[in-house]
């Protein structure tokens, strides 16, 4: 089957049903819009007691921690971390009994920890995912996976021998907004696909990086040597070690931490392997604090024709000197209407076409469908999926797809295949940026060309 008579097959397979899931809930005030509450009928239930273990016991670290806590059956045995005073903070919450190390290998070493969250510096996802892996360990890695391109298939092979299951925490794609938006665009909702733009605006100094670092920051108190030991040799650098995403050693700048979502949203929706064509620009506009990365950032990318869409383009743009306090969005356009993506809300903005179209009253022509002048009754312009009340997040149900998928032997949403296609073209950005030039990529085998 054609590209062109897939999508045709699919636009009306899909818009056939469409009528009946996009039935409005509720109705607002406004003639033009309605709304409708967007439902999971997933329950994650437990059937075995997961140990689980940290290492990297940071913001994303804990905040993965405490999401996989909401679940029944999820136990905390272990911790890994480099700076004393947080492995001391954890042992006051969760109780003295708490084994922890500063080094990850005695961590893989119990027989008694499942599951590792690795939420340490993007510069060591890679080895200690492997090592975690090797060790016979369930993995869920922070994103980006990697912390450089040339790493991805060496985390990908070393998954695929191990027969574990491996996660990626870009956490938004078990999201019920994502879930709906892809289910529109299969239906054919907004038409035929030819672009997208996404949108992720910071302005607090925490979420510009800005980190707090802690007054007995020192080399008694963190294991320097350690957490440069696969990286350049420095002396100690406390700025380096808790505002890590601002250098590049460590991090992956802004579109490692924030384009990889947006990435990770629509490849999912689109079912899309990745674009073949990347660039990059930006500038250090404000936070002149010593960072290596940016903090404007404007990337463009270019999606090739596939069996899974058609060819399309996107924009996406991070701000960290945002005035408005931040904005964050996934827009996808299609020829009849866009929708504009979040994790718990989907806009729906269609076209209403009158039939004294010339485009339409072609095809209603070619169809042997004589126009009429009478006059028709028009669909609402712009529906608004919103979810119900109780959903608990995004986050909750990424990680309640891992423990499902490691309980039943199942698959994740996003394992190191999806995760490395989705962190590819980000990484790719930070190259063309730096290097000042087109950076072209081949998302089938996921090889630089």
């Amino acid at each position: 089957m054609s590209s062109n008579n897939r999508r045709s097959f699919i636009k009306k397979a899909g818009l056939a049903s469409l009528g009946a899931m996009s039935t409005p809930i509720l109705s607002s005030a406004a003639d033009n819009s309605t709304f409708q509450l967007l439902k999971r009928a997933t329950n994650f239930t437990s059937k075995a007691t997961l140990n689980y273990a940290v290492i990297g016991a940071g913001i994303m670290g804990m905040e993965n921690l405490k999401t996989a806590l909401m679940h029944e059956g999820v136990n905390f045995v272990a911790v890994c971390d480099l700076y004393e005073g947080r492995i001391a903070d954890i042992k006051k919450e969760y109780g003295k009994n708490i084994y922890s190390s500063y080094d990850y290998k005695d961590i893989l070493k119990r027989k008694d920890v499942d599951v590792v969250i690795i939420g340490t510096p993007d510069h060591w996802h890679k080895q200690i995912a492997i090592d975690a892996l090797n060790a016979g360990k369930h993995v869920y890695c922070e994103k980006p996976m990697v912390h450089s391109v040339k790493e991805g298939m060496d985390l990908i092979n070393a998954w695929k021998k191990s027969g574990k299951i491996m996660m990626v925490g870009s956490q938004g794609l078990s999201s019920l907004g994502n879930e709906k938006a892809k289910e529109l665009l299969a239906a054919g909702a907004i038409g035929e696909l030819n672009y997208a733009e996404g949108f992720w605006a910071r302005h607090s100094p925490v979420g510009a990086w800005q980190y707090a670092i802690p007054d007995d920051a020192s080399l008694k108190t963190v294991r320097w040597k350690k957490y440069i030991s696969n990286t350049t040799d420095r002396p100690f650098d406390a700025m380096r070690f808790f505002r890590w995403r601002n250098y590049l050693d460590y991090g992956t700048g802004m579109s490692g931490d924030l384009f990889v979502h947006l990435f990770s949203s629509l490849h999912f929706i689109t079912n899309s392997k990745g674009p073949n064509k990347i660039s990059a620009l930006g500038g250090l506009r404000y936070w002149k604090d010593g960072r290596e990365v940016p903090d404007v950032l404007l990337g463009s990318f270019s999606y090739p024709e596939a069996k899974e869409h058609p060819g399309f383009n996107l924009s996406l743009r991070c701000n960290f000197v945002d005035g408005t306090s931040g904005t964050t969005y996934l827009r996808i356009v299609g020829s009849k209407g866009s929708m504009d993506v979040k994790w718990r809300e989907v806009v729906l903005r269609t076209n209403n076409v009158s039939t004294d179209d010339p485009f339409e009253l072609a095809k209603m022509k070619e169809k042997g469908i004589q126009p009429t002048q009478r006059k028709k009754i028009l669909p609402p312009t712009e529906t608004v999926f919103k979810a119900e009340e109780g959903y608990k997040g995004a986050h909750y149900d990424h990680h309640g797809n891992m423990m499902n998928a490691i309980r039943n032997n199942g698959s994740v949403i996003e394992d190191p295949i999806f995760g490395f296609r989705a962190a590819a073209p980000a990484l790719l950005c930070n190259d063309s940026y730096f290097n000042d030039q087109f950076m072209k990529w081949d998302p089938e085998n996921m090889k630089v060309i």
